[in-house]
């Protein structure tokens, strides 16, 4: 599939805390595919595929109803993982392109937690049965705690110490203060705020973690014949892959590979396909559940190797325009919005485009890691005309 889609139009809400969106999570869906196709300057009503993950509650059916689509080809939701959907949607639709099922396909997700329920609490409940029950009765409830447990273990095997996991932080909400968009504009954070913040679980301090967003985003894949009449830069979808390794899904924390971002067997398939390797990226957008996250998918996506970690994870190789490796240039979960990840596949895009508001210089390949440490993941790479 190297080449053969583009991404030709990118839309997104005003994003809220949790809880505070004005609009229920379905007209929040169809305002941002509505800016998508307005961006992309096509009339919703050609809009003929869907595709989304974590099983998102806006249903494809009543997506076309609403826009007055002429026709619905293709529907599709990436199962499971979370997050780790994002770039796996990106694959499905570029997918159904090249299989010819749909002509312009939109990737979408949205989030409206004050109509169903904060999206990262753990449960309240008064009876806990099947694979909870193992866990949260023990006060692993919440995917801090969950998440937090992998991180403890590769960084207590590969001597990896906090100020790595500050390093990610200090340079996503960097980026987002020339982001009038994210949601900690005009909220800097320097390393003695960071140290200072509150532990949430160890090794996360309150910046480590994501923030909870309500809003919704959207991106308009055509293939890549069309994409040459549309106004704006073409974004070619190099690669785009989904997965896990073997018994990565085994229930209560019982994977044989514990200490994973699961990325290992996913990464070499990604750079195939796509025909790069990790020194051809240009700018890097990896998904911030927690910043323990980014630095496993960093590795499993071979650019430094575990035991590099303390020497390669520092602020200036990750902030735009003068680092070697500009990372979350949007200011990505942490500090722009957390949209489920989707966000970071759009900023991609507009790095392609040169739109950012963190640009890198003549960026070619942009790269997007969706979702560390759930099952499946998926990563895609964007690539310029350049790149073909």
């Amino acid at each position: 599939m190297r080449g053969r889609t583009a991404v030709v139009g990118v839309g997104e809400t005003e994003y809220y805390k949790r809880g505070q969106a004005p609009d229920a999570e379905f007209k929040l869906a169809l305002d941002a595919i509505v800016k998508a196709c307005a961006d992309a300057g096509i009339n919703p009503k050609d809009v003929d595929g869907f595709a989304s993950y974590s099983n998102d509650r806006s249903d494809p059916s009543h997506l076309a109803a609403a826009l007055g689509c002429k026709e619905l080809r293709f529907a599709n939701m990436q199962w499971g993982g979370g997050g780790g959907g994002g770039s796996g949607a990106v694959a499905n639709a570029a997918a159904a392109i090249h299989a010819g099922l749909a002509d312009t396909v939109v990737v979408f997700r949205a989030l409206a937690q004050g109509q169903f329920g904060r999206f990262g609490q753990g449960p309240r409940r008064n009876t806990i049965g099947g694979e909870m029950a193992y866990t949260v009765p023990y006060g692993l409830m919440s995917p801090a705690q969950m998440f937090a447990m992998k991180v403890v273990r590769f960084m207590h095997d590969h001597g990896v110490e906090q100020a790595a996991l500050r390093a990610i932080s200090l340079a996503c909400y960097e980026h987002a203060q020339h982001n009038p968009r994210a949601v900690m504009y005009g909220r800097p954070l320097d390393a003695e705020k960071y140290d200072a913040s509150r532990w949430i679980v160890e090794p996360f301090h309150l910046y480590d973690c994501c923030m909870e967003n309500d809003g919704a985003a959207a991106m308009v894949l055509v293939s890549a014949e069309r994409a040459k009449d549309f106004d704006h830069k073409p974004c070619y979808v190099l690669g785009a892959v989904a997965g896990s390794h073997y018994r990565a899904g085994a229930s209560v924390h019982n994977t044989p590979d514990y200490a994973t971002s699961t990325f290992k067997t996913l990464a070499p398939r990604l750079y195939d396909m796509a025909g790069v390797r990790p020194a051809d990226v240009d700018v890097l957008q990896s998904y911030e559940n927690f910043t323990g996250g980014v630095l496993m998918s960093i590795v499993e996506h071979g650019f430094c190797a575990p035991e590099e970690c303390n020497e390669f994870f520092v602020k200036e190789r990750f902030v735009a325009p003068g680092g070697d490796l500009p990372l979350n240039t949007s200011g990505g979960n942490l500090a722009e919005c957390y949209m489920h990840g989707l966000g970071l596949n759009i900023e991609a895009v507009r790095q392609i485009r040169g739109a950012s508001t963190s640009q890198v210089a003549d960026a070619e390949v942009s790269m997007v890691i969706s979702g560390p440490m759930v099952t499946p993941v998926s990563s895609c790479i964007f690539g310029s005309e350049a790149t073909l």
